[in-house]
């Protein structure tokens, strides 16, 4: 018998070590030893090259009838002696790629060891589970010797978090010193009883059979088998679980998981390796199991950063080949039937399982291995580029019909503390991987979507980019050459900007503190970006949308951040206006130069349980609240769904800045004209990257994205069909599209699912031709990106702003009739001015449908921006001339196109003039007629039809028209509280009912402020000229409260009961904590009274204050 068990250069290494650990472990061997063999070393020199060969020299036979030999000359140690059965060259080969079979191991209670165990043949006879799940972590192994266990318990603790309890957990890089440390645990003992190998250290069970191995722990029995791959210590552990799997027709044919870590590195070599085996074990399940459902995981070490890349490409550390192999390999399993959990379950489920970072390359999402925040990695990884996030490790499924992805989540991240100071501890992570478990739903799988709405879904099929627009390099200079992308300065900026906002309106409310003695806000306040900020598509322009959620109600909120707001003067925070929107009050904030809009959402429950609350299903109680609350949080589910559920953000991004350049350079941008968004070039822009990522399994390149993109909607049928996300909206559509919803673009979340309700006619139109017109400029030959945005055969623009102004320069010559509608503002209030141009603009989609239905031969187009005279701007950028820089004008242009084959008599001109003429008429009188936003004592603004050659030299107008005024942001109290009215009347409010109210909010609202106006109570006795200040309810209540000269026991608080009217309270019995049960708000006091002679102190009604002076005091004498 010739045993070896390892070789080793250097007997002081490591691996020597580890080889001699091997040897100690091995179980006891015994064998009949027949004779002894003698060997001599035979020393030659030959070309002056000195060799040495083992020679047999003699053999000598240890029982007694035989006598010893000689064999001469000497043989070589190799060499075989006749009568001996050679081996041939080619069974060797196959020896080494045949599958070994494997030995499963059980704990066994009774003993306390590890027990080989044999599979029961009753397969397909116990119950199937309805779900299962796979873990898979690589657990990196130890390289010095003796081995340090300090990260051993880590990785336990992880292995059986509640993130990583699976049914079955693949581990890589598993070496003898952590398997016997393993399952000695009693945790993984009680919940993993059966196990691929045995503890090394049980005297009756043998090594692992390499350095690094592939382990399989779990909760069922299974039967597995040893792949070997052509690298030596490389394979796959196959396994078959007996009793999960399906039935076809009377055979039962179980699941089979495959248990991967393939070979690391990107270099030539490696990938090549790693492409081989790939393969090797792609075509083993292949033809081993073709018909068995499969889960293939593990360490794939498929290098993912687009950076990474790239950059190795530059230093051509790897060829173009092995370039493509990389991409190649998601093709590969797709072929093979196999499908991504992670993608899957982002695409469908919406997981998220990662922090979103701006700063990620292309293939950095959802990554595994991240040097960036894993200390671990780092240590190893050093610097350069690998210093990225990969997304090496994966759980692969075959077989929809019996395994469907239900969700997917990484584990890992148990850290341990280390004292690095005194006064500083450093937190390290187990391993140098994330792992990652995906759960199934085991069974046949009915179609998750109803028939009905098969019909509805329209198939997106790919267009790829022609040769002259797939380089992503070229399409990412042309944005930087506009100045798309924000700098790094501006990020950060903007970044400090929220920061602060949290700290001003946050950070000043009082805690409290628990019964451990922690602090704990006493007030569950959350702030969260929303918009184009929060989605990360931000421009240098943007501003930036929050939404704040607390338990307070909306007038509370407001006047105590507007109080905040005002001390944070002194920090470059300045209150610019108050806006009262049909979703509720906004207050338009300027933080250190950043443009800020704040609204607010009542909902302590959501508050509360942030931000786990996002991932909670529609049908959740925690969302049973009404319509205008739903309204309000809706931007912010919508957008935690889009940020979770596309594959690839990074491309996302860049994307979709691509279309709002595109959009904005042709005059398409912007809702409230009717015009694309934000919200609605994401959605529409997800169902393309979702459903191609669906398609080919890996996320597409961006250009393909835009070329598929273009292609799809400019043949969209905007009449009859809806674009919605198919992957989120599986069951009936609960949206019943409208006559008056030309354009349907559906986001996620409730109450309202249309999210282009401002859409129209006339600007369906233009969207479907800007559309139809890029389609067909990206089907040019040659055609670059940026030739495709700067198509106006102009130069080439150096600016986002010089881009729209070139798109808009084609918008003043493309028609020969425009409606100029010409506005003007000399007065000074900034909220003024912009209240009136925001309520121009509003109005303006409502004088396209009027055109429209009076013309219908008539198309008309507005440019979604204020154009004004070029001497005006010239003017006020020469500086301070004299003149009145608070005069204001500007005008909208409405281009008329007719179709050139219609002709029309010179009767029918003018009939159509003059029904456009009563058209405009009809608009301005509703501009002016509305005198919450119109005064004609600082604006003006009239309609009229002018010809092209009569506009004059224009170009757009960026300014704000007016100036900051303290006090803009005051509002009547009057109004706030008739908002909280309407807040608390809405609580009963169904969704169909509240759509109708935004439908008809301006109208109705209008009525009644008239109404509300010329009923005004009489008896009320109003602010005399010249007054002081009126002090508030809040005010005496804390003077009567907390002057040590008066007596709040004798005190009583009249309020209005909102059902039984008016009622008394003593004061030390009236609660203001806003948590309280009986918290009532203190707009509803309308008096203050004296118990002991019964006089009134302090009346709102009549502006009565005897404790102040303020107001208008009693007669005394």
């Amino acid at each position: 018998m010739h045993m070896t068990i390892g070789q080793s250069q250097n007997a002081l290494d490591n691996w020597h070590q580890f080889l001699l650990q091997k040897a100690s472990l091995l179980p006891a061997v015994e064998w009949d030893v027949e004779q002894l063999y003698i060997l001599i070393r035979e020393r030659r020199q030959v070309d002056s090259v000195n060799s040495s060969q083992m020679k047999l020299w003699a053999t000598v036979p240890l029982s007694a009838s035989s006598v010893p030999s000689r064999p001469s000359p000497p043989l070589g140690f190799y060499d075989v002696p006749d009568g001996l059965e050679k081996l041939s060259l080619s069974d060797t080969r196959a020896e080494e790629v045949s599958v070994v079979p494997g030995t499963t191991y059980r704990f066994s209670t009774k003993t306390g060891l590890w027990k080989p165990y044999r599979t029961t043949s009753s397969e397909g006879e116990n119950l199937s589970p309805t779900q299962l799940s796979v873990a898979s972590y690589n657990v990196l192994a130890e390289f010095q010797y003796p081995p340090s266990q300090a990260r051993y318990p880590l990785l336990v603790k992880n292995i059986l978090s509640q993130l990583a309890i699976a049914d079955v957990v693949l581990l890589q890089e598993v070496t003898d010193d952590f398997l016997s440390f393993l399952l000695e645990d009693g945790g993984i003992r009680e919940t993993y009883p059966f196990s691929s190998h045995g503890p090394p250290y049980q005297p009756d069970i043998e090594p692992l059979p390499s350095h690094n191995n592939i382990v399989m722990l779990a909760r069922r029995q299974f039967e597995w088998e040893f792949v070997p791959f052509q690298r030596d210590h490389k394979g796959s552990l196959v396994a078959k679980f007996t009793d999960i799997g399906k039935w076809e027709d009377t055979e039962f044919v179980p699941l089979v998981v495959a248990a991967v870590h393939f070979t690391h590195g990107l270099k030539d070599g490696s990938v090549a390796a790693r492409k081989a085996e790939i393969q090797r074990i792609l075509k083993h399940l292949g033809s081993e199991y073709p018909e068995h459902p499969a889960i293939l995981a593990g360490d794939f070490n498929i290098t993912t950063s687009s950076y990474t890349i790239e950059a190795a490409l530059e230093r051509r550390a790897i060829s173009s080949q092995t370039s493509s192999w990389l991409a190649g390999f998601e093709t590969a399993f797709m072929d093979a039937g196999f499908i991504d959990g992670w993608m899957t379950a982002h695409l469908e489920r919406g997981d998220v399982s990662e922090e979103d970072s701006e700063e990620a390359f292309e293939g950095e999402q959802g990554a595994t291995y991240d040097p960036t925040i894993n200390d671990v990695a780092a240590e190893i990884v050093g610097s350069g580029f690998n210093m990225r996030p990969q997304r090496y490790d994966r759980i692969l499924v075959r077989g929809e019909d019996v395994l469907r992805v239900e969700k997917f989540n990484q584990f890992g991240f148990v850290t341990d503390a280390t004292a690095v100071t005194p006064k500083k501890t450093k937190r390290s992570y187990a391993s140098d991987h994330w792992g990652v478990r995906c759960t199934f739903g085991v069974g046949s799988n009915p179609s998750e979507h109803s028939s009905g709405l098969e019909d509805q879904v329209v198939p997106i099929h790919s267009k790829k980019a022609p040769s002259s627009l797939s380089d992503f390099h070229r399409l990412r200079e042309c944005l930087s050459t506009l100045h798309v992308f924000p700098t790094l300065e501006e990020a950060q900026k903007r970044s400090a900007t929220l920061e602060m906002l949290r700290e001003i309106i946050i950070d000043q409310y009082p805690d409290a503190t628990d019964t451990q003695g922690h602090n704990k806000p006493q007030y569950p306040l959350i702030i969260v970006p929303v918009g184009s900020y929060g989605l990360g598509v931000w421009t240098s322009s943007s501003d930036i949308d929050c939404l704040c959620v607390g338990p307070f109600s909306s007038r509370t909120f407001f006047m105590l951040a507007v109080q905040r707001l005002r001390k944070a003067a002194d920090q470059s925070v300045r209150i610019l206006r108050r806006v009262k929107a049909n979703t509720g009050t906004m207050l338009e904030l300027d933080v250190q130069g950043v443009k800020v809009d704040l609204q607010y959402c009542p909902a302590t429950t959501v508050a509360e349980n942030w931000p786990g609350v996002l991932r909670l299903p529609t049908y959740d109680p925690v969302w049973t609240l009404s319509a205008q609350t739903l309204s309000k949080l809706k931007a912010v589910r919508d957008l935690h769904y889009l940020k979770s559920s596309i594959p690839d953000m990074v491309n996302f991004r860049l994307a979709h800045r691509f279309l709002k350049t595109w959009s904005k350079s042709r005059g398409i941008y912007t809702a409230r004209f009717g015009y694309l968004g934000g919200i609605q070039i994401a959605i529409l822009l997800a169902r393309v990257c979702k459903s191609l990522a669906h398609d080919s399994g890996s996320s597409p390149s961006v250009p393909d994205i835009l070329t598929t993109f273009f292609g799809h909607y400019a043949s969209f049928d905007w009449k009859t069909e809806a674009a919605f996300d198919p992957f989120f909206h599986k069951q009936r559509l609960p949206y019943t599209r409208t006559a008056r919803e030309p354009l349907a673009i559906l986001g996620y979340y409730p109450p309202s699912l249309n999210t282009a309700q401002a859409a129209s006619v006339p600007s369906v139109r233009t969207i479907v031709e800007e559309l139809s017109r890029a389609d067909r400029l990206l089907s040019q030959e040659g055609m670059t990106w940026a030739a495709f945005l700067g198509a106006s055969g102009g130069a080439s623009p150096t600016s986002e702003s010089g881009l729209s102004s070139g798109g808009a320069a084609d918008f003043l010559a493309a028609y020969k009739s425009y409606v100029k509608i010409d506005v003007q503002y000399w007065g000074l209030s900034l909220a003024k001015g912009s209240s009136l141009i925001g309520w121009l603009e509003s109005r303006c989609v409502l004088l396209l449908v009027d055109i429209s239905r009076r013309l219908p031969s008539i198309h008309a187009r507005i440019w979604p921006a204020r154009f004004v005279a070029a001497a005006d701007v010239d003017g006020n950028a020469a500086g301070d001339d004299g003149s009145d820089s608070r005069d204001y004008q500007g005008c909208y242009l409405v281009g008329l196109d007719r179709p050139a084959d219609q002709s029309v008599t010179r009767d029918e001109m003018k009939d159509a003039l003059g029904a456009l003429q009563g058209v405009l008429r009809r608009f301005e009188e509703q501009i002016r007629g509305e005198e919450r936003y119109f005064s004609a004592s600082s604006s003006w603004v009239a309609a009229s039809v002018v010809g092209r050659g009569d506009l004059g030299d224009l170009q757009l107008d960026g300014r704000e028209w007016g100036e900051y005024t303290v006090g803009d942001d005051e509002s009547d109290e009057e109004e706030e509280e008739e908002e909280e009215e309407e807040e608390e009347e809405l609580q009963d409010v169904d969704d169909e009912e509240y759509e109708a109210e935004l439908l008809g909010a301006s109208a109705a609202k209008k009525g009644k402020k008239k109404t509300k106006n010329a009923v005004e109570d009489q008896s009320a006795v109003h602010k005399p000229a010249g007054a002081g200040r009126f002090r508030t309810a809040a005010d005496v209540m804390n003077r009567l409260r907390w002057d040590a000269g008066m007596d709040s026991g004798d005190y009583l608080v009249g309020y209005e009961d909102r059902f039984l009217g008016a009622r008394e309270r003593p004061l030390e019995a009236w609660k203001s904590e806003l948590t309280d049960e009986e918290f009532i708000p203190q707009h509803r006091i309308l008096y203050f009274k004296r118990r002991s002679d019964g006089a009134v102190v302090w009346e709102r009604r009549t502006r009565k204050d005897e404790i102040f002076g303020s107001g208008i005091q009693s007669t005394v004498g």
